[in-house]
């Protein structure tokens, strides 16, 4: 028995001692989570004092140096949130960021708000004060006016109302509004991002800040740009017409010096286009031309040496059947015509004979390689993209006077340009010293001059169709075309495309009215007779308006008169 008391005991002695040894262990665990707890604390103490004495000593950095703290110009990025000036040729300003504002209202910092509105009724009679009384009653932040110049800043500043705040911005300033159409310079959107025309296709170099300062130069004339628009408002009023383009071209480099393209609007004004009437008729409109494609078709006959201009094509008959289709001329011309008349006459039967002479496959060849049937390459992005050639049985016929077959302007008059300069392509553009140069001939220069000439007779000639385009001293040569519009024979278009001087020529002129209507009122001086017109054709509006175009832009783009004759220049073009 004294063997198991002594036993339990131990046994008690053994637990007592097992507890002691938890209630110790308890404290020291304790004791350490309070050290551990301290020692954090330093730690991050001494953490945030260190990022305090960095800090100290970034910020006596920057007040020492010369850098802003925080400047939007001063970024990492490589853009600037200005933009360039855009300029024309000879440096006149065509577009410009300015500083702009926002005019708002604070309601509740007006105190009378009777008399605040009184003020803006009798200083700004422009606004609509029945709206502005209708968001004063809702008592929140609202604008009274946006994109505001310094001069309307000023003027609402004169108020002196506190509850007037001004929010400033960049403003894109177009100084000739109308003048460049919206397709053509462009716009932007509201964060300065191009959104259209030039503006888009060049938004990253306009705003790169390695060149802000450097202008973005233009090959285009204001001054060019301001008579051929002028000229070409009257004749759409003149003739009634529904809507007009014009394109003048550097014949031997591409440069574009003027595009106009009617009816436009003030693209100062920030606005979403979707009406047809807006579309760029001259880089983006695509048209059946009519007889202005006769000239490729008597040049690749001459190309191909199948004709000289001298060839007589005898028994042309009045009009000629391809299946079902009757091709006819609109006026009855002598029987036997030399390849040169067909030309100057306009003879739609005659034309025919000659494109099946060239055959389908040198025509094919021809067309691609002007790129009459693809997308323009220009530098901007609203290009037309002509409808594809279905090679059916008759339309060789078609095309070789001009119908069947669409194009843009543009894509024409680059063509003409190629055919005038003594066969080289070029490629339009609206940007200087931007030119890739094309590196194959569309004709010989043998052809280019025979063309010339004949084109040159078009305009002389006593029975050519574009007399009203013969100035003295321009020597201006050129083909009419008058076309119906594609899928819609209720649409007429009426085309004037002219070179000049044709003995060496430096540009190409392309005129073109949609829907023109007979002027009864409008009394002709036609080869020293007074006449009214007799047909609603190219000949009596489109050559009439491109006549007075070269009238007045000739002394501009310093063509002297006596340098060039009729007798034509037996050299090669530069």
């Amino acid at each position: 028995m004294k063997k198991k008391q002594k036993k339990i005991k131990d046994f008690n002695q053994t637990s007592f001692y097992f507890e002691d040894y938890l209630e110790t262990s308890k404290k020291n665990k304790s004791s350490k989570k309070e050290n551990n707890f301290q020692d954090r604390i330093y730690l991050l103490f001494f953490f945030f004092l260190s990022l305090v004495i960095i800090f100290s000593i970034k910020i006596a950095h920057l007040s020492l140096s010369k850098t802003p703290v925080f400047n939007p110009e001063n970024t990492y990025s490589k853009f600037s949130l200005t933009r360039r000036d855009i300029v024309d040729r000879n440096g006149v300003l065509i577009s410009r960021n300015i500083n702009s504002f926002h005019v708002a209202v604070i309601p509740k910092l007006i105190k009378d708000k009777k008399n605040f509105i009184i003020k803006l009724r009798l200083n700004f009679p422009e606004l609509s004060i029945s709206k502005i009384e209708e968001k004063f009653k809702r008592n929140k932040y609202f604008y009274l006016k946006k994109r505001i110049d310094q001069s309307e800043r000023e003027r609402f500043w004169a108020l002196g109302e506190k509850g007037i705040k001004f929010e400033s911005f960049q403003a894109r300033m177009y100084t000739h509004r109308n003048l460049f159409n919206h397709d053509v310079v462009g716009q932007v959107d509201y964060d300065n991002f191009g959104i259209s025309g030039i503006e888009k296709y060049f938004d990253r170099e306009l705003k790169d800040k390695k060149i802000l300062k450097e202008p973005l130069k233009l090959t285009l004339d204001t001054n060019i740009q301001y008579i051929i628009s002028k000229e070409l408002n009257e004749a759409i009023t003149t003739f009634k017409a529904t809507g007009g383009g014009a394109l003048l071209i550097d014949a031997n480099n591409g440069d574009i010096l003027s595009l106009v393209s009617l009816p436009n609007f003030n693209i100062n004004k920030r606005v979403t286009i979707t009406d047809k009437k807006y579309t760029n008729k001259v880089t983006k409109g695509v048209y059946e031309l009519g007889s202005i494609f006769k000239t490729f078709t008597i040049a690749l006959a001459l190309e191909n040496n199948l004709v000289t201009s001298e060839t007589i094509i005898e028994n042309i008959p009045r009009s000629l059947k391809c299946s079902i289709h009757k091709i006819s001329d609109m006026k009855e011309h002598p029987k036997n015509l030399s390849v040169e008349e067909i030309l100057v006459r306009s003879s739609n039967v005659g034309s025919v004979i000659l494109a099946r002479k060239v055959g389908e496959k040198k025509f094919r060849e021809f067309i691609e390689n002007a790129k009459l049937i693809k997308s323009p390459e220009l530098e901007i992005e609203e290009v037309g993209v002509p409808h594809k050639i279905r090679w059916d049985k008759c339309k060789l016929e078609t095309i070789a006077f001009g119908h069947g077959i669409t194009t843009t302007p543009l894509q024409a008059a680059s063509t003409y340009s190629a055919i005038a300069n003594g066969g080289k392509l070029i490629r339009p553009s609206l940007v200087k010293d931007r030119k890739i140069l094309e590196n194959k001939n569309l004709v010989s220069f043998e052809t280019s001059k025979t063309i010339n000439s004949i084109l040159r007779k078009v305009v002389s000639s006593e029975n050519g169709t574009a007399y009203f385009a013969d100035k003295n001293g321009y020597y201006v040569g050129g083909k009419t075309g008058t076309a119906e519009g594609y899928g819609n024979k209720k649409d007429r278009i009426n085309t004037f495309i002219s070179v000049f001087p044709t003995n060496k020529p430096k540009y190409t002129l392309l005129v073109m009215l949609e829907n023109p209507k007979i002027n009864k009122d409008l009394i002709y001086d036609y080869r020293g007779i007074k006449t009214k017109a007799p047909y609603n054709t190219s000949g009596w509006n489109s050559v009439y308006v491109a006549g007075k175009i070269i009238e007045k832009i000739g002394p501009i783009l310093a063509i002297n008169k006596n340098e060039f004759t009729d007798q034509y220049v037996v050299e090669k073009f530069n």
